[in-house]
C-alpha cells in the first residue's frame, strides 16, 4: 500500500495550478501519489492536468468530472486513493519547500489523524498570518483535549487515514460552503490516536474572488447546515452530552460570532444576522451558562453584547477598527 494520496480538486485554476503541482512533485521518493480531479474546468487547468499526467505517469493521475463542487472532487479522489494516509490539497494552494519529504517521513508514524500549521499568503508571496492546525502537540485523543472542537476545521491542515472516512462512510457534503465544518469534527470523535506536529507545511492563497471573500451573503447561513451536521453526528454516536460544552462553544463561536460578524461586515443591515443568532439561541437558549463563554476574551464578549442587542453600526464599526489594526 502507498503511504500517501494526495487528492487536488481543481476548478479554474490555471494560474496557481503548475505552483501547486510543482510542490509536490518529488519523484526521488517513493510511496505516494497526486491525484488531481479536474472538477469541470473551462480555462486552461485542463490541459495542465494533462500535461503533468503525462510527464509524470505512474505519479500524477488525472479524472475529469462534471462540475460538482469542492466536496464532490475530494469525495471523487478520495474514492480512487490507495494510499494509508490522505491529505488535501487545493488547487490554488500549495506546499512549502521541503514539506512534501517531511510528510511522507510524518506517514511512517502510525495515527489517525496528524494536524500541521497552515500559513496564509498573498499573491505576491507574503506571509499573513500562521494558523496552527492544533494548539496542543504530541500524540493525544480527543477525549484528553476536547477543545480540537475549537481549532480550524479545514480538512487541508491535517494527514488523515483513509480508513477513517472509508470505514464510517463520512464524506464531505457536495455544494456546502462549510463543507469542513460538516466534516473535520465527526472524524475526529471517529479517531483514536491524534498526534499534533507544529510543522508549517501548507501555504494557503488569500486571493480575490475566493469562497471566503465572496459577498454572497445568504450563503453564510449554510454555517448552519454544517454545524446542524455536527450535532447531530455527535447524537448519533452517544457523545453529545459528553461533548456538550465544546460542541455548545465550537457552534458560538463559527455560527455567532465569526459568521454573523463577516455578514455585517459586508452588509450591516443584512437579516442573515438575526437568522444566524435566532438559530443558535434555538439550540442553546442557555449558552450564557457555557463556561467557555464565560471565560473568553473580552474583544468576544464585546462582539456579543453588541451582537445580541443588534446594535449593528456599532458593530460594524468595532470590526472595521479592528481589521484596520490589524492591516486588512
Amino acid at each position: 500500500m502507498l503511504k500517501l494520496s494526495i487528492v487536488i480538486p481543481v476548478y479554474n485554476v490555471e494560474k496557481y495550478l503548475p505552483a501547486c503541482l510543482d510542490s509536490v512533485l518529488c519523484p526521488e521518493r517513493e510511496g505516494y501519489e497526486i491525484i488531481a480531479v479536474n472538477d469541470g474546468s473551462t480555462d486552461g487547468s485542463t490541459a495542465i492536468c494533462a500535461e503533468y499526467t503525462e510527464r509524470w505517469p505512474g505519479l500524477v493521475r488525472t479524472v475529469t468530472t462534471p462540475n460538482g463542487g469542492l466536496g464532490h472532487a475530494r469525495n471523487t479522489g478520495l474514492e480512487l486513493a490507495r494510499g494509508k494516509y490522505l491529505l488535501f490539497l487545493d488547487g490554488d494552494d500549495s506546499l512549502f519547500d521541503n514539506a512534501l519529504p517531511e510528510i511522507l517521513e510524518t506517514a511512517e508514524e502510525d495515527f489517525d489523524i496528524c494536524f500541521f500549521d497552515l500559513v496564509s499568503v498573498t499573491e505576491s508571496g507574503k506571509a499573513l498570518k500562521t494558523t496552527p492546525g492544533c494548539a496542543r502537540e504530541g500524540a493525544f485523543r480527543l477525549e484528553d483535549y476536547p477543545e480540537l472542537l475549537f481549532e480550524t476545521p479545514s480538512a487541508c491542515c491535517k494527514l488523515w487515514r483513509r480508513e477513517l472516512f472509508t470505514g464510517s462512510g463520512i464524506r464531505f457534503p457536495d455544494w456546502l460552503w462549510f463543507e469542513d465544518m460538516a466534516t473535520s469534527p465527526l472524524l475526529y470523535a471517529k479517531a483514536g490516536k491524534l498526534l499534533s506536529v507544529r510543522k508549517s507545511w501548507y501555504r494557503y492563497l488569500q486571493r480575490a474572488g475566493s469562497i471566503t471573500n465572496s459577498a454572497s451573503l445568504s450563503r453564510n447561513l449554510e454555517i448552519i447546515t454544517a454545524v446542524d451536521a455536527v450535532l447531530e453526528g455527535y447524537k448519533a454516536l452517544g457523545l453529545y452530552e459528553k461533548y456538550l460544552p465544546q460542541l455548545e462553544y465550537m457552534a458560538f463561536y463559527n455560527q455567532l460570532l465569526t459568521s454573523s460578524t463577516r455578514v455585517n461586515l459586508i452588509d450591516r443591515n443584512s437579516p442573515v444576522q438575526d437568522r444566524l443568532l435566532e438559530d443558535f439561541r434555538e439550540k442553546f437558549p442557555r449558552y450564557r451558562e457555557n463556561r467557555y463563554i464565560q471565560e473568553m476574551p473580552g474583544k468576544y464578549k464585546l462582539l456579543l453584547s453588541l451582537i445580541e442587542r443588534r446594535q449593528r453600526l456599532a458593530l460594524n464599526l468595532v470590526m472595521r477598527l479592528n481589521n484596520r489594526v490589524k492591516g486588512k
